[in-house]
């Protein structure tokens, strides 16, 4: 095992493969849709900077309908794949349509990493996620006043944090 790195100390250079992952979402004949696009973080570029470039999103901060959020992390083919959420979707002609359902969970409370996760499960938890936020935090809360379509779209879904998604009840302790 190698050894950890003291974040509070001056950080030697950290390598490793980093993925960044936009999950774009759009409104296409009153459904939900999305869209997937991921590539190797570069050297030297932050994650935020680098997702919105890869959302095809510019600076432009005057667009108050435009959001991008960081949902998720998991490792992924030798790689630890950051997920973010961005609407609306600058090009969604390409975007599938979502398909709400269960979503997978860990069956190892101390092996947390699923053994299988699609693309529509990581779309679904985002989408999730952002429900969650819309209820919770002022900025997504503005930002979905500025889009009804997109967001009364995205309120359909059961609102959920990480670690509240699809959850099995604990069972009951062995007495």
């Amino acid at each position: 095992m190698t050894a950890a790195v003291d974040l509070l100390a001056p950080a030697p250079a950290l390598t490793g493969r980093i993925t960044i992952e936009t999950v774009l979402l759009s409104a296409n004949s009153s459904r939900l849709c999305y869209r997937v696009r991921a590539l190797r973080l570069p050297d030297e570029v932050h994650p935020d900077s680098f997702a919105l470039e890869l959302a095809g999103f510019d600076a432009d901060h005057d667009d108050v309908a435009r959001l991008l959020h960081s949902t998720s992390w998991r490792y992924h083919g030798g790689a630890v794949v950051l997920t973010y959420v961005g609407l609306p979707d600058p090009s969604p002609e390409r975007a599938l349509p979502v398909s709400p359902r269960r979503l997978p969970y860990a069956a190892d409370r101390l092996a947390p990493t699923l053994p299988g996760v699609t693309t529509d499960d990581v779309a679904l938890h985002a989408i999730r996620h952002l429900a969650y936020l819309r209820r919770t935090d002022p900025l997504v809360a503005a930002t979905a006043a500025a889009s009804p379509e997109l967001w009364g779209l995205i309120e359909r879904l059961d609102p959920a944090v990480a670690g509240r998604l699809g959850q099995p009840s604990p069972a009951a302790p062995r007495r």
